[in-house]
Parts: C-alpha cells; sequence; structure tokens
C-alpha cells in the first residue's frame, strides 16, 4: 500500500477505526439492532476516513512487537465501547419512565418490539424510547456524537493509559442519573396513580358492595393516557436536557 498511504498512516487508520467501530457499535440510533453489523461498520469505515487526519495529524510508528500492538488495539475497543455503553446508559431513563407509566396504567401486559432492545418491551416503554430517538435528531444531538468522538483523543490520548475503576464509576453514576431521571419523568402519572388509588380505596371502604375494580381499571388507563398525552411534550424536553448534557460533557462542549 506504499503508493497509496505510508505504515504509519495505514497503522493508524486503523487504530482510529478500531475505536470508532466499538463506539459506532454500541452508541444509541445508529448502534441498535435494527441496524445491520455491516452498515454500522460502513459508516465507522467512513468516519475514520474523516477523522482520522484531524485526531491524529502525526501518524504513530507502528511498535516491532505484535504483543504490544494488541494492547492497544484492546484499549482502543476498550475506550470505544466504554463510550458507547455510557452514552447508551443514560437512554435507559426512557425506559425506566415506560415501564413505571405502564405498571400504574395497568398497561404492562402490553408488550412490543422495541428498536434498540433484544427483548420486547411495554408499548408504552417502546413509544416513549422512539420518541426519544426523534429527538436527538430533530435537536441535532446526533451532530455531538462526532463531537464526542472526536473529543474522545483529547480525554484519551492514543497511547495513554484507560483506568477500568474509573469507567466503572462513570457507568455506575451514569446509570443511577437515568434511573433517577427516569423516575421523574414518569412523576405525573406516578402523583395520579397515587391519588386515584387512595381514592378508589375510599370507595371500596364506603360501598363495599360496589364492584370498585370494573369501574377503576378503565378510569385508571384513560386517566394515565390522558396525563401522559399532556406530558409528553415536558418529558421530552427534560430528557433532551440531560442527554444533552451528558454529550456536551463527552464533546468537550460548553454548556448554554
Amino acid at each position: 500500500m506504499e503508493p497509496y498511504a505510508s505504515v504509519q498512516q495505514v497503522y493508524a487508520g486503523a487504530m482510529v477505526f478500531t475505536r470508532l467501530a466499538a463506539l459506532v457499535m454500541t452508541m444509541p440510533a445508529i448502534g441498535d439492532q435494527a441496524v445491520p453489523v455491516r452498515i454500522r461498520l460502513a459508516f465507522a469505515l467512513v468516519l475514520t476516513f474523516t477523522l482520522a487526519p484531524v485526531v491524529m495529524p502525526v501518524p504513530p510508528a507502528p511498535p516491532v512487537e505484535l504483543a504490544v500492538m494488541a494492547l492497544q488495539v484492546v484499549r482502543e475497543v476498550f475506550i470505544g465501547l466504554m463510550m458507547g455503553v455510557v452514552l447508551r446508559l443514560f437512554m435507559a431513563a426512557l425506559s425506566v419512565a415506560g415501564e413505571i407509566i405502564s405498571i400504574q396504567s395497568t398497561l404492562s401486559f402490553a408488550q412490543t418490539s422495541a428498536p434498540g432492545l433484544v427483548e420486547p418491551s411495554t408499548t408504552v416503554g417502546t413509544f416513549i424510547g422512539l420518541v426519544g430517538l426523534i429527538l436527538i435528531f430533530t435537536t441535532n444531538l446526533h451532530h455531538l456524537f462526532l463531537g464526542a468522538m472526536v473529543n474522545s483523543y483529547n480525554i484519551f490520548p492514543f497511547g495513554s493509559a484507560a483506568s477500568v475503576e474509573d469507567s466503572g464509576q462513570l457507568a455506575i453514576r451514569t446509570l443511577s442519573e437515568a434511573f433517577r431521571l427516569g423516575v421523574q419523568l414518569s412523576a405525573p402519572v406516578l402523583v395520579l396513580a397515587l391519588v386515584f388509588n387512595v381514592a378508589v380505596g375510599l370507595a371500596a371502604r364506603i360501598m363495599p358492595q360496589f364492584q370498585v375494580f370494573f369501574v377503576a381499571s378503565p378510569l385508571m388507563v384513560l386517566f394515565s393516557l390522558a396525563i401522559l398525552a399532556l406530558s409528553l411534550g415536558m418529558i421530552g424536553m427534560v430528557w433532551v436536557n440531560g442527554y444533552g448534557g451528558l454529550l456536551k460533557s463527552f464533546a468537550g462542549v460548553s454548556g448554554g
């Protein structure tokens, strides 16, 4: 390949592709199970040709020993997987909100195949997850994915050590923040369910012969879906702000 690229350039491109491929395979939207693996790898290859001259303006010399090269490949794969998994973990906020809303509205039995998940999810959870994916592209947050890829070489320069302990702490903190945000997003339906269940319990105590269950179940579904429809804009806005803050921290963009 000497007429087209030097050995250093080929080696640098291979290292960039290794990190970007691991990131693309696990990141939200593009890395979903619904996207074929060949499409994801082709997208990572195109990004490699585009970003390699930017992130590695001076191609590094390939190592002499095979063990050193294998260690560098493993490190690049680990960094890409770590970033992609963290970005995907925050998407769990939508799944948590959907599951809580489904349970409170007695619609948890309705299962639908979710594009980003292997196992089927509740219909409400799948709907909210699709709304989140649409908001990522309509608000141009997907542009920050590219910024995160480029800025990863500022956070983790090529050849630097990647701490497994710090990565684990970051994943735990992201998952806990996603769970907290998921409960916050489902708060309107949670409050409705609490008030409605208290009212149904009082009605059952006052009129023991009245079949409260047959009246309460359809009303709970109706009220829950109505509250979800009214609060869907707020849910999307709060989640986009939280996810945008995470992406900006990875992309090195100051909030504003």
